[in-house]
């Protein structure tokens, strides 16, 4: 179930925000993990059970390290549970293409004839095959399993480090790893820091009017400004290599630059949004990627939750940058490779992390320090510069499709004239692109600041704020109208 269908807004979201207002905390954390596991079964009738199990080894993984972490052991046990998690993620996201990378390389080397068959080929039971594998013979992805495997292993290393304390509620660690508005697509919420808000949380009326605010202008992000430019570069991407221009091919991948913050941070913002009419406090996953002046810069505000995550559980217990500068360097790049792998079982996906990961390593190394030294226009285009070849990486298909298409925007397919490019410009589209380009900049939350200042008479606050819930209303409105139009594509990370 998808937050931008008519059957979310319409049925699902006010039905449980009805029913949530039933008295005590017990029965609203019932009806929140029974909306959830039914959210997730939406869409995963069969798959579902995954995450069951997921729930299940996790909560008896926490109580077991607890019990080792007493006798003075437990190391064994933690490594069993990322063992376990990781093992999951990787059979079922990236077993295939591990198992047709090795037999291609077979092939190539002379050690095979032929490529060997496909895993799901060994699969011969028809029930099997329908609850394992896609119609296609793929082994089937289960939506999130990305988001909340990071979950479930943040949860036992946190009780391992002893960081969080391991929770017997059984329930409320179900609710943890289901709760449905950040479970598709994050952010990745640590246990840790939500823990007391399963037994200890109320509703207020400034936090629930603030949740729908965010959750409009999350939906407005999505439906109104994503979706729209999602449309031409789908089209530009999908055009055959002899149809591409120069022009065109740097459209394509500057819809997709705004399409996928806007469609990633509007879904962030709805998680919010749906998080605070419940009572649950999330912490922000963007901060204006777009204005950064580095790569730097970008990775501490774009997807923060994801970033932070591989810093604390990863970055830092390889050795962070407190040893030697050639082990810093290999640190992030195993980081950056893994980042790249988390988000696909693709090649295009790793030479993307790759190639931000160089340029984090270019500024570490002395680059940022001459940056430094430019214009502060200077530094933002560099930044936007860099971000706009790597996302032809990230939303091009294969590695090969990738670098023919990168060929073309430097000028190097047949059709590098630029001329084409008004094909695809009209006036819904331009007006999309000027308002990704104010909607990426923080001059609301400046704007706001301004006005709530002391020295605003109190009229003036009233009349600013009748104008921001205007404005707010109005989002909302066109992006029901949107949804309702049928006009609604899946959010870019729904298959993480």
């Amino acid at each position: 179930m998808l937050f931008g269908r008519p059957v979310f807004l319409f049925l699902f979201l006010p039905l449980v925000l009805l029913l949530a207002q039933l008295p005590g905390l017990r029965t609203r954390n019932a009806v929140l993990l029974i909306a959830s596991l039914a959210f997730y079964g939406w869409g995963e009738e069969v798959m579902g059970v995954l995450m069951l199990v997921s729930i299940g080894l996790n909560y008896g993984f926490g109580l077991w390290i607890e019990r080792a972490r007493a006798l003075g052991r437990g190391r064994g046990v933690v490594a069993l549970a990322v063992a376990v998690n990781v093992g999951l993620l990787v059979y079922f996201k990236y077993a295939d293409w591990i198992w047709g990378s090795v037999g291609w390389a077979a092939v190539e080397l002379g050690l095979l004839s032929q490529a060997p068959p496909r895993l799901g080929d060994f699969v011969t039971s028809p029930e099997l095959r329908s609850i394992l594998l896609t119609p296609d013979g793929w082994i089937r992805l289960p939506i999130g399993i990305s988001f909340f495997t990071f979950h479930a292993l943040s949860y036992v290393i946190d009780v391992w480090r002893r960081d969080a304390k391991v929770q017997r509620h059984l329930g409320h660690f179900a609710l943890y790893i289901s709760l449905f508005p950040q479970l598709i697509a994050g952010p990745i919420v640590r246990y840790r820091d939500i823990a007391d808000q399963f037994a200890t949380r109320a509703v207020r009326l400034e936090g629930f009017t603030y949740g729908i605010r965010r959750f409009a202008l999350g939906l407005g992000k999505k439906l109104v400004i994503a979706d729209v430019c999602a449309e031409t570069s789908d089209h530009i991407f999908a055009l055959p290599a002899g149809e591409l221009s120069a022009g065109s091919a740097w459209l394509a991948v500057i819809c997709f630059m705004v399409q996928l913050y806007f469609d990633f941070s509007g879904y962030s913002d709805m998680a919010i949004g749906i998080g605070h009419m419940f009572g649950f406090r999330f912490r922000e996953n963007f901060n204006y990627p777009y204005i950064s002046q580095s790569i730097t810069e970008f990775w501490r505000r774009w997807h923060i939750s994801l970033s932070t995550w591989f810093r604390d559980y990863l970055f830092i217990p390889l050795g962070g940058s407190r040893r030697s500068p050639a082990r810093t360097y290999l640190n992030l790049f195993i980081v950056f490779f893994l980042c790249g792998m988390w988000h696909g079982a693709s090649w295009n996906y790793v030479v993307w992390a790759l190639y931000q990961g160089a340029f984090l390593m270019l500024e570490r190394a002395g680059l940022l320090a001459f940056l430094e030294r430019l214009p502060r226009p200077l530094r933002h285009v560099y930044a936007l510069g860099v971000l706009l070849v790597s996302w032809s990486f990230l939303r091009g298909g294969e590695l090969g499709q990738c670098l023919h298409f990168m060929g073309v925007m430097f000028g190097q397919g047949s059709g590098s004239d630029w001329w084409p490019i008004t094909a695809f410009l009209d006036r819904q589209l331009v007006l999309t692109l000027i308002a990704a380009v104010i909607g990426s900049m923080p001059w609301l939350p400046a704007l706001t600041r301004r006005v709530t200042r002391a020295d605003f008479s109190p009229g003036a606050r009233r009349v600013a704020h009748v104008v921001g819930a205007a404005v707010v209303l109005a989002v909302l409105v066109l992006g029901v109208c949107y949804s309702a139009a049928g006009t609604y594509t899946p959010f870019v990370y729904f298959r993480f």
